[in-house]
């Protein structure tokens, strides 16, 4: 008998089909080791997951692609709503934050600086949002294929990255009607934006983790990422404020913990960059660097330590 058949005996056995007295029944991890077996959903070791997701890096682009002009197919503007939604949230809060409760005071510009904050914070929300759906929303492509699973998450964010470059154009045309001139710094937004998306992958990978078991985030999320919305300065000034202008230190130390929260710190960068009147903490750059390498690092060894699990049960 060959050897696979042998193995196929042993398996249905229980145990060697050698005929070997008093051995009794030999365990299945057992049995698959001695004959070279492993199964068949193993995770892979990390340098093997990244050269088989870098291998389907097409498929990653392509499905974000698809996603993203298939969205709005059924609607009448279709892809204008890319644009609208953000700049009607904008026009809502600038109503309501600006003209009723006067968040505009202290703020130089303060339609600049109420839009970059809404397109910037949309870009995040809507990547975390979706990357959270991206496994649990997806199980019957997860069973009938065999890929790595980071897949989804990227393709996600990805996805939400290419409705983000439609928007900044439309944001950078805001700004300049509101009357900032174009600098040298402006040549640093793609530096910026990459720093966010890194930060955005790793924030979707841990969410699509916790969202694979825990559906329950999902009725959560709006109320997390609405929390999260006013804590991150979108519609006020966080020096302006939380310190005012007697500059006192304890609530210094305060606008700074709110400064090192990603969501604020990467709104706090681009109006930086678009803005000449806006002046952020100095440390701004090494908290958004420091966030973009900690969450791709850290969000995907997380994903991927759960990898064999996804699409089980």
């Amino acid at each position: 008998m060959s050897q696979p058949e042998s193995a196929i005996a042993d398996a249905q056995a229980g145990g060697p089909s050698n005929g070997t007295p008093d051995k009794g029944q030999e365990p299945l991890a057992k049995l698959a080791e001695r004959y070279g077996l492993r199964r068949a959903i193993a995770r892979p070791s990390l340098p093997v997951y990244l050269r088989q997701l870098w291998e389907r890096r097409h498929f990653v682009m392509t499905y974000a692609t698809s996603r993203n002009v298939s969205k709005y197919s059924n609607s009448a503007l279709g892809q204008l709503w890319q644009v609208l939604t953000p700049l009607m949230n904008a026009g809502i809060y600038w109503l309501m934050f600006g003209l009723i409760l006067g968040a505009d005071k202290g703020v130089q510009n303060y339609p600049a600086f109420l839009i970059t904050g809404m397109f910037v914070f949309t870009y995040t929300q809507r990547s975390v949002s979706s990357g959270a759906k991206s496994i649990s929303g997806n199980l019957s492509l997860i069973r009938a294929l065999h890929f790595p699973r980071a897949a989804l998450p990227f393709a996600y964010t990805i996805q939400e990255f290419q409705q983000l470059l439609i928007s900044m154009g439309v944001l950078v045309a805001l700004v300049l009607v509101t009357g900032e001139t174009p600098t040298w710094f402006w040549l640093l937004i793609p530096v910026a934006l990459l720093l966010q998306t890194m930060f955005n992958i790793g924030a979707s990978l841990v969410l699509a983790r916790v969202g694979s078991t825990a559906r329950d985030l999902n009725q959560l999320l709006p109320f997390i990422m609405r929390t999260w919305l006013y804590a991150s300065g979108v519609f006020f000034s966080i020096q302006g404020k939380v310190v005012g202008a007697d500059g006192d230190v304890f609530r210094q130390w305060i606008a700074d913990i709110m400064y090192f929260n990603p969501a604020a710190a990467y709104i706090e960068l681009m109006r930086d960059l678009l803005m000449e009147s806006h002046a952020p903490r100095p440390y701004i750059w090494y908290v958004c660097i420091f966030w973009a390498v900690f969450a791709l690092i850290g969000g995907f060894w997380y994903f991927w330590r759960a990898e064999e699990k996804y699409g089980r049960g």
